[in-house]
């Protein structure tokens, strides 16, 4: 099955399956199950729900692994009623999810860039604040306009899948765009900090960990560009 966060704690995990290993293609062989447990226990029925995984950054969201052993599940646990459309079930909601990765991008990086703007206006170096440095001003200026550009990509693919429309390009490029921009910033605002930025008595040193999940969840950077690219070849085909 496929990791999920908060395994630990819910009531109900949606979970693709194999139920025709022999399908062609192979994804027409995928299901989804509903798969239900009580919330917090370690071993339900044949399910084990292992401790938290130890990570990087994102400490504040819970990520465990299931274990399945003789697990049984009633068919009316399978979404829609029907075998083979589980893939599609999963991909449908993925549009939606890398348009809220790019959200947590921008906020990230703005998050990251507030604090680096504050404190290049507090700390001094050589008799003067260091935002007076134009090293420190050019710094700035490329993470507030690059922030700016990840939100109003965002918001641009928000709107389009809120109104029904397709933005598969468009969420890709937003997920992309946000979460590379996000690291860069995040990593420009330690090196406004200096040493203090990698001290965990500051906030900087959480989001340097924290950005680089964005990079991976929902796909990584490399899927996206794969995915923006195929769409453009679709929608300009000779």
């Amino acid at each position: 099955p496929t990791r999920r966060s908060s395994d630990l704690r819910s009531g109900m995990v949606a979970t693709l399956v194999k139920t025709d290993p022999d399908a062609q293609p192979a994804h027409r062989g995928m299901s989804c199950l509903l798969i239900e447990k009580e919330p917090g226990a370690p071993k339900d029925g044949g399910l084990t729900v292992p401790p938290p995984l130890r990570k990087l950054g994102y400490k504040g969201v819970e990520t465990t692994e299931l274990v399945f052993a003789d697990h049984r599940v009633p068919a009316r646990n399978l979404l829609g009623g029907e075998e083979g459309h589980g893939f599609q079930q999963m991909m449908s909601g993925i549009e939606v999810g890398r348009v809220n990765v790019a959200a947590r991008g921008v906020g990230v990086g703005q998050r990251a860039f507030e604090l680096a703007i504050r404190y290049a206006q507090e700390r001094e170096a050589f008799g003067r604040p260091i935002a007076r440095h134009q090293a420190i001003q050019f710094m700035l200026a490329e993470m507030g306009t690059k922030i700016e550009a990840a939100r109003l990509l965002m918001l641009s693919a928000a709107r389009r899948k809120d109104a029904g429309e397709r933005s598969d390009v468009e969420a890709g490029m937003a997920k992309l765009f946000a979460t590379e921009i996000c690291n860069e910033v995040v990593e420009s605002a330690l090196r406004i900090y200096g040493g203090y930025g990698y001290s965990k008595e500051y906030e900087i040193e959480r989001l340097y960990r924290d950005a680089p999940l964005l990079l991976i969840g929902e796909g990584t950077s490399e899927i996206q560009k794969l995915i923006i690219a195929r769409g453009l070849l679709q929608r300009n085909a000779l």
